[in-house]
């Protein structure tokens, strides 16, 4: 019997704050039961049914699982110790939609939530909604418990609903978009029991045998042949550092293999990094022993200010730092550095007080750090350099609770600027990868070329930045956007070009996003050619103004104010930008579609790395609305975040997923290598590429640039100071 409208709303609304606060509260209590496998659908589970077992908190993983009936692609992520997420993209054979292809390619998303742990006789539970904002085909909700039989025999019983009771939801109703909550078939209808065994024969191998009651009723009728039994076997095999194998059995007639892998943030293979250590502190000698040092007598010595600037700024650049100015009088000195190699501000500054302290004279006490960002100030650390010389061999807590943190000087005051910092050109080449996942009958997209780029820094905050690429291959061909109705099929760029009323689509959205394929090509492209100025005009108001070839599809300007005070975690902005379409083939060229965008932004950092950010504005096809995201970021710089934009677009306009929403990933280079570097790779993954919802990819906003060396950011990395 189908639960009441009211009890629908009901589950809509209590589960995903069940899922939040319980998650939130959980971070301090021990880890929640660890997954031994990953299930098909790429959570820890059995072969195909749900356990109430979790990964490590922040793990990120992936699966690749293949038979017969499904090719699944699956990335999970341990978002808190209790709660694990999936993104899945799967090509279901059998199925078909009015494409009449024989098999669809589907997008779902999975939460799953443990709300109790293994303790003596009570098993973990854990309660999860698999499919909930794709097309219903893989939908099912479960409440699934897991217990510990014996040290290496564990077994899993649990209720599912829909796919997991063998009642699909598929096909959607007629006209449905996908894409969103399916809240009205959450726990509905028929509950239906599962459950699992597995058995760890030793440290690689182990087995499973599942009971399901999935009986791929769509895929098998479609492929013509019988549907699978209930009973599944599998055997994995692990090896290396999060690699595992398997092969399965579904009813023992249709067989099927999968891969997974995991990465876990807190297990780099380089744990302790392979930098060098620091120049140790160098205590001060005894008054005695250097009575003009500690007098301050030096400081009157025209030449004293210059020799100690260029000894220090050469010390701090074999660190990776820049020495941009410094002040220095006889008991206080303060230095504005910018942090080129330490993913941490934290160590940056720690090596930078340690080298103070070798090269400073003695009657200098009071010692500022001024971290800087594109020749603006973000924040100066305080110290006495006397707790420098005392607590250097304590844990790094001591010396935080020492210094003081506070808001830049916006001005230069009395620093005096390194001889040589300005005008400064830099430049680089090296290969790139685009990577485009997940968009309907193209899992994979990619292209590979040679990307050179410069920087040229005419004075503080002013700089001039360019990219040029060159294609070397890929399968990222230009072409125009997609024929509506024909899945796959797309107008040649000579259509597209011919025809201007193909640049707005059926339902009269402008294709601010969907013909970005037309900027693919074989010859040398230009994706950025800036100049930007960076201004700090008050304590805690930053500004920027960028000016040029903002991206590859779009020019103009674009300008923006933060406001963000070092001690809080509140931070407001504001940007607006007007911009023009640029031309598919001339690298100086613009199209006629020009569009004002911009928008109100609010960020606040939570404990334990998360951020929160909300913009609200007016976005490139003109529609209006907001974003929300939620980002976490660990010790080492892994960030994994997800958001979703809904705006005045109807769900008809926007087309094939509703609404814009994906997960981003950026993991820095030195978690894999071990040599510090602030250099990072990353992708963001959407389930879509559509036009509503689409916001300028401008370079250099100022959030980013600068929360790193802010109260949060900063102390969330403090315990590299004394790296």
């Amino acid at each position: 019997m189908r639960r009441s409208r009211l009890t629908g709303r009901l589950m809509a609304t209590t589960l995903p704050v069940a899922f939040l606060v319980g998650s939130v509260s959980s971070t301090a209590v021990a880890e929640p039961m660890q997954a031994r496998n990953m299930s098909t659908y790429g959570m820890p589970g059995g072969i195909e049914t749900p356990t109430a077992e979790a990964l490590p908190d922040g793990t990120l993983g992936g699966t690749l699982a293949y038979s017969e009936y499904a090719r699944r692609h699956n990335i999970v992520f341990q978002a808190m110790p209790r709660l694990t997420t999936a993104l899945r993209y799967s090509r279901i054979e059998g199925v078909t939609d009015h494409n009449d292809l024989g098999h669809i390619w589907d997008r779902s998303f999975d939460l799953r939530f443990q709300f109790l742990d293994e303790a003596g006789w009570r098993p973990a539970v854990a309660v999860g909604l698999q499919d909930f904002m794709g097309t219903g085909v893989y939908s099912g909700e479960y409440v699934v418990a897991t217990k510990n039989i014996t040290p290496t025999v564990r077994a899993s019983v649990g209720f599912g609903w829909g796919r997991l009771a063998g009642e699909s939801r598929w096909p959607p109703e007629p006209g449905d978009q996908g894409g969103k909550p399916n809240i009205d078939d959450w726990f509905s209808g028929s509950a239906k029991p599962f459950g699992s065994i597995t058995w760890q024969v030793n440290d690689r191998l182990s087995l499973a045998a599942e009971y399901s009651n999935d009986n791929y009723m769509h895929e098998a009728n479609g492929l013509g042949e019988d549907e699978p039994g209930n009973l599944n076997l599998a055997a994995y095999y692990r090896f290396g550092q999060g690699y595992e194998v398997g092969l399965y059995t579904l009813g023992g007639d249709t067989f099927g293999a999968q891969f997974s892998f995991s990465l876990n943030p807190n297990k780099a293979p380089y744990p302790s990094g392979l930098e060098k250590a620091p120049a140790p502190v160098r205590p001060r000698p005894a008054p005695a022993a250097d009575p003009e040092g500690w007098s301050g007598q030096w400081a009157q010595d025209p030449t004293a200010q210059p020799a100690i600037q260029q000894a220090l700024s050469d010390a701090l650049a074999k660190e990776g730092q820049l020495l941009e100015s410094m002040a220095l009088s006889g008991n206080r000195a303060e230095v504005r550095i910018r942090n080129q190699r330490y993913i941490q501000q934290a160590e940056a500054i720690g090596r930078t007080a340690r080298l103070m302290t070798r090269a400073l004279p003695p009657s200098v006490e009071t010692m500022v750090i001024t971290s800087s960002a594109d020749g603006i100030p973000t924040s100066s650390v305080t110290l006495r350099r006397s707790d420098v010389e005392r607590l250097e061999n304590t844990e790094a807590g001591k010396i935080a609770s020492a210094v003081t943190l506070s808001d830049a000087r916006p001005y230069p005051g009395d620093l005096v600027a390194t001889e040589g910092m300005y005008p400064r050109f830099r430049w680089h080449i090296g290969p790139y990868l685009d990577l485009g996942l997940f968009d309907p009958g193209e899992p994979l997209r990619y292209e590979v070329g040679a990307e050179a780029r410069a920087t040229y820094e005419i004075m503080p905050g002013l700089i001039l930045a360019g990219t040029l690429r060159q294609r070397a291959f890929g399968s990222m061909d230009q072409r125009g956007p997609g024929i509506p109705g024909q899945r796959g099929d797309h107008y040649t760029p000579e259509e597209y070009e011919a025809d201007p009323s193909l640049e707005t689509t059926p339902e009269g959205v402008p294709r601010v996003r969907s013909d970005t394929r037309m900027y693919r090509s074989d010859g040398p492209t230009i994706p950025e050619l800036t100049l930007a100025w960076y201004a700090r005009p008050s304590d805690t108001i930053y500004t920027r103004v960028t000016a040029g070839l903002l991206e590859r599809a779009y020019g103009g300007v674009s300008a923006e104010a933060l406001w963000k005070p070092v001690n809080s975690p509140l931070a407001l902005g504001i940007e607006i930008n007007r911009v023009r379409k640029r031309d598919f083939e001339d690298v100086f060229g613009f199209r006629d579609y020009e569009v004002t965008t911009g928008h109100v932004s609010a960020y606040y950092e939570f404990a334990q790395g998360y951020t929160a950010q909300l913009d609200v504005g007016q976005y490139l096809a003109g529609d209006r609305g907001a974003t929300i995201s939620l980002t976490r970021e660990f010790a080492n710089g892994w960030r994994i975040g997800a958001f979703a934009t809904k705006t005045d677009l109807s769900e008809d306009e926007f087309g094939e997923g509703s609404f814009d929403k994906g997960i981003s990933i950026s993991i820095p280079i030195s978690w894999a290598t071990g040599q510090p570097s602030r250099q990072r790779a990353g992708s963001t993954i959407r389930s879509l590429s559509r036009d509503g919802g689409a916001r300028l990819n401008v370079n250099g906003r100022l959030y980013d640039k600068v929360r790193d060396s802010h109260s949060v950011k900063l102390y969330e990395g403090w315990g590299r100071f004394w790296r």
